[in-house]
C-alpha cells in the first residue's frame, strides 16, 4: 500500500508543471535593473562629472605634463603642484574677483527673492481680474533671450552712469532672474492651503502680516530653490558681465577668467582650470546646504 502511495505521488510530481526557483527570479531582477537602471545612471554620473575631473586634475599638473602625452598620463597626476594656484591667488587680482562675483550674486538673489515674492503673492493670493494672464506673461518675459535685453539695457546703464560698476549688475540681473522666480513661487504658493489665510484673515490678520507669519514659514523649501536658481545664475553670469564691467578688479570670475588669463593666443590652462575650480566651490557649498529644501520644493509641497 505504502509502495503505491508513493508511485502515485511520485507521477503526480511528474506531472506537475515547473516552477522557477527564488533564485532565478532574483537574478533576472537584479540584471534587468543592472540593464534598465544601473549602466545608464553610471553612464550620466561619468558624462556628468568627467569635466570636473579634468578640471581638477589639470589644476594641479605642473606645465611638463600638461603638454607632454607621450611621456605622460593624460588622466592621472605624476606630481601634483600648487603652482597654478599660488599664480591665480597671488599674482592676479583673482580674491578682488571673487569677491566682487559674491557680492553681485548675493544683492542680485536678495532683490530678486524680494520681489518674487511680493509679485507670486499678489497673483496667486489676491484673485484679482486676469492673474492667470499675468503670471503667464511673467513666465514669458522669462524666455526672451539676454542677448536681446543687454542691448537696450547698456543704453540706460550708461544713462544713469552705473557703467563699470558692480551695481549696474545688481540691478540688470533681476530682470531673468525675477520672472522665473516669480513662476516657480507661484506655484508654490498655489500648494499651500488657503483656509489657512481665511482663519487669519477673520481673526484680524492683514495680508502682510499673513504673508510674513503663515505663507513664508510654509513656502522656505520654495524660497530656498528660487534662492539656488537665482544664485548660481548670478554666479555664472556671462554676457551683462562682460558689457557692462570694462576695468579688470571690478570683472566678475567668468569674465576675468576668460579675457586676463588668455593672452592673446596663449592659453594658461592650469591657471584657467584653478580659476574655474576655485570659482565653482562657492556654488557646489551652497548647493550641499540647501539640497534637502531644494529636493523637497522639487518633489511635494505642503500637504492640507
Amino acid at each position: 500500500m505504502t509502495d503505491a502511495l508513493a508511485a502515485a505521488s511520485g507521477a503526480d510530481t511528474a506531472r506537475a508543471p515547473t516552477v522557477d526557483k527564488p533564485e532565478m527570479l532574483s537574478w533576472d531582477s537584479r540584471a534587468r535593473r543592472v540593464v534598465v537602471l544601473y549602466l545608464p545612471l553610471a553612464v550620466f554620473v561619468f558624462v556628468l562629472l568627467f569635466p570636473f575631473y579634468w578640471m581638477a586634475i589639470t589644476a594641479f599638473k605642473p606645465n611638463a605634463e600638461l603638454y607632454d602625452y607621450k611621456t605622460y598620463n593624460p588622466f592621472w597626476i605624476h606630481s601634483p603642484t600648487l603652482d597654478h594656484i599660488r599664480k591665480l591667488l597671488f599674482e592676479t587680482a583673482y580674491p578682488r574677483w571673487l569677491l566682487t562675483t559674491m557680492t553681485v550674486a548675493v544683492c542680485a538673489t536678495v532683490l530678486s527673492l524680494f520681489a518674487s515674492v511680493l509679485a507670486a503673492y499678489a497673483v496667486q493670493r489676491l484673485r484679482f481680474r486676469g492673474s492667470a494672464y499675468v503670471g503667464l506673461a511673467i513666465y514669458l518675459a522669462y524666455l526672451v533671450p539676454p542677448s536681446i535685453l543687454f542691448i537696450p539695457l547698456a543704453t540706460m546703464v550708461y544713462r544713469l552712469g552705473l557703467f563699470d560698476s558692480p551695481l549696474a549688475l545688481i540691478l540688470t540681473y533681476p530682470t531673468f532672474l525675477i520672472p522665473f522666480c516669480t513662476w516657480l513661487l507661484i506655484g508654490y504658493f498655489k500648494s499651500i492651503p488657503y483656509e489657512l489665510e481665511e482663519c487669519a484673515l477673520i481673526d484680524g490678520a492683514t495680508r502682510l502680516q499673513i504673508l510674513r507669519r503663515i505663507t513664508l514659514p510654509l513656502a522656505v523649501p520654495g524660497l530656498i530653490s528660487a534662492g539656488i536658481f537665482s544664485f548660481t545664475l548670478s554666479w555664472n553670469e556671462f554676457i551683462y558681465a562682460l558689457a557692462f564691467i570694462q576695468s579688470s578688479e571690478n570683472k566678475t570670475v567668468p569674465v576675468s577668467i576668460l579675457t586676463e588669463l588668455v593672452s592673446g593666443d596663449v592659453y594658461q590652462w592650469g591657471a584657467l582650470m584653478a580659476g574655474s575650480l576655485l570659482g565653482s566651490l562657492p556654488v557646489a557649498i551652497f548647493y550641499s546646504f540647501f539640497v534637502d529644501y531644494y529636493v523637497s520644493s522639487l518633489t511635494g509641497a505642503v500637504k492640507e
